[in-house]
């Protein structure tokens, strides 16, 4: 009771409070989200609106997984998200272990290139980006989006790692060079193995953005074959009609991938996203 007493002390309740009203506020457009999805069209725009759906239907998540167009949306994501993310963090490693443990010329100037490109708008970049597209002759192709998601991705993931890498001892990699072995052992058997936060971090990082990414995938696209979700769910807003329970079914169906990403990489990801923010 006295632990209670502490914990619900003078104005401490107050915060329990806006953290709930917080969470109901965050959490609610999910929710709808979810039942809506289970909802006929008919019935979501009936009036008054209920959350829960009073004829439970499966019409719309059937009419995604009957339609090979629509799996396919799910398909061109998981193809640009994943090559996306293994190149990303392959490069991005390199790019971090020789910023973390070597000195060159101009490794200043190149380490504020890359913070730099974090201050430019995507958006600015988009007609520039499209005659690039065009004139290599790549455009409406897998190479389009995974060269131009990369070049978001890199800056970052390249910044991550470098922090992560900094707080690993330079010992380890001299251990390894005293036994004979060389900076490229060192690194691929003893840093990498080592840095699985910082790695997970920059994947999770990488794979939520290349998957969300909706701007530059309908720019460097034209065919359906090539959508991907975010252009998928765009696709069901017809000029006379929306398919809400699709549009919604789409979005849970879309989200399943990186809340499960999260949750099981959750305890990775914040030691990665944490490591190198404070000096020991």
């Amino acid at each position: 009771m006295k632990r209670l007493k502490e914990i619900l002390g003078p104005g401490r309740w107050l915060l329990y409070v806006g953290l709930a009203v917080g969470l109901v506020f965050a959490d609610f457009p999910i929710v709808w989200m979810f039942f809506t999805s289970f909802k006929s069209n008919t019935e979501i725009f009936a009036l008054p609106p209920t959350l829960l759906p009073k004829v439970l239907t499966f019409e719309a998540y059937h009419s995604i997984f009957s339609d090979p167009v629509k799996i396919r949306f799910f398909i061109n994501s998981y193809i640009v998200a994943g090559v996306v993310t293994f190149l990303t963090v392959t490069v991005a490693t390199l790019a971090a272990y020789s910023f973390s443990r070597y000195s060159f010329a101009f490794k200043k100037t190149l380490n504020l290139l890359v913070i730099s490109t974090q201050t430019v708008p995507p958006i600015t970049l988009l007609i520039p980006y499209f005659g690039m597209v065009v004139a290599l002759k790549i455009y409406n192709t897998y190479y389009a989006l995974i060269l131009t998601y990369m070049v978001f991705t890199l800056p970052y993931a390249i910044l991550l790692m470098t922090g992560y890498l900094n707080t690993l001892p330079k010992e380890l990699d001299e251990a390894v060079l005293v036994d004979g072995g060389s900076s490229w052992t060192a690194l691929w058997r003893v840093i990498v193995p080592i840095s699985v936060p910082g790695l997970v971090a920059t994947a999770v990082y990488t794979f939520l953005l290349s998957w969300n990414e909706f701007l530059f995938a309908l720019t460097l696209t034209k065919s359906t074959e090539l959508r991907t979700v975010p252009i998928g769910i765009s696709l069901l807003m017809g000029q006379h009609a929306f398919e809400w329970n699709e549009m919604m079914a789409m979005s849970v169906l879309g989200s399943l991938p990186l809340l499960l990403l999260y949750l099981i990489a959750q305890r990775y990801f914040l030691a990665g996203m944490t490591a190198g923010s404070v000096k020991s």
